[in-house]
C-alpha cells in the first residue's frame, strides 16, 4: 500500500506523465521503495479509480498523445492522513543474514565470497546515497530544486533537512552493513584458522601414538 503514497508524494509536486513517473521514482524514492514498472502503471490505474488521482490526455508533438496524472482533493487528504498515522512496520526479509545464519554448511571459500560480494553490492549503494547527499548539498538535484519551486519559502528549509535526514541513514545503513559483513570475514578466518590447528593436533596425536 506504500506504494501509492509514494507516486502521491511525488505527483504533489506537480502533473507527470506515466513514463516520467517511472523515471522520478526509480532515481528518488526508489532508493528506499523498489517497485519495477509492472507495479507502477497498475496502481496508478487503481489510484484513478479510487478517486486519488485524474488522468489527462496531452497532446504531445503534432502526432502524439501522452496521459498525464495529477493529484486530485482527496488523493492529497489521503496522503495527509498517511503522513500523520502511526507507520505499520513491516516484518523483515533479509537473505543476506538469513544465508549468514548457516554458513558453517558451506567451506571458508564460499562463506568469503558471499561477504565479499556483500561488501561490493552495499559500497555500490554508499557511492549512490553519498551522491544524493553531494546533489542535495549543492543544489544540483533537478528533482529536489523542482519541488522547491512549488515548496513555500518559509518551508525549503524544512524540506532540504529532510531529504538530507533520509538520505544520511541510507548512507549510515549502508556502512553499517560494510562493517557488519567485514567483521564476517575476520570471523571465517578466526573459525578457520580453530579448523587447521584442531586437526594439526590430532595429526600430532595420531602420529605420536604409532
Amino acid at each position: 500500500m506504500s506504494l501509492r503514497y509514494a507516486l502521491l508524494a511525488i505527483l504533489r509536486v506537480g502533473p507527470l506523465s506515466g513514463y516520467d513517473l517511472q523515471k522520478q521514482f526509480s532515481q528518488s524514492v526508489g532508493h528506499v521503495w523498489h517497485a519495477p514498472d509492472s507495479q507502477i502503471y497498475p496502481e496508478l490505474r487503481k489510484m484513478q479509480a479510487d478517486g486519488l488521482i485524474e488522468g489527462e490526455e496531452q497532446v504531445r508533438g503534432q502526432r502524439g498523445m501522452r496521459r498525464v496524472y495529477h493529484v486530485t482533493e482527496a488523493g492529497d487528504l489521503a496522503y495527509r492522513e498517511w503522513m500523520a498515522s502511526p507507520l505499520d512496520y513491516q516484518r523483515v526479509r533479509d537473505p543476506a543474514h538469513l544465508r549468514a545464519a548457516y554458513l558453517e554448511n558451506t567451506t571458508p571459500e564460499a562463506a568469503r565470497d558471499f561477504l565479499y560480494r556483500h561488501i561490493a553490492y552495499w559500497e555500490s549503494e554508499l557511492e549512490q546515497f553519498q551522491g544524493e547527499l553531494d546533489h542535495i548539498a549543492q543544489m544540483s538535484s533537478a528533482m529536489l530544486n523542482r519541488r522547491l519551486e512549488m515548496t513555500p519559502p518559509a518551508e525549503r528549509e524544512s524540506t532540504i533537512a529532510y531529504k538530507l535526514f533520509a538520505y544520511e541513514g541510507l548512507a549510515e545503513h549502508a556502512r553499517g552493513e560494510i562493517g557488519w559483513a567485514r567483521r564476517g570475514l575476520a570471523l571465517v578466518d578466526r573459525l578457520e584458522a580453530k579448523t587447521k590447528a584442531k586437526g594439526s593436533s590430532t595429526d600430532a596425536a595420531g602420529a605420536a601414538s604409532r
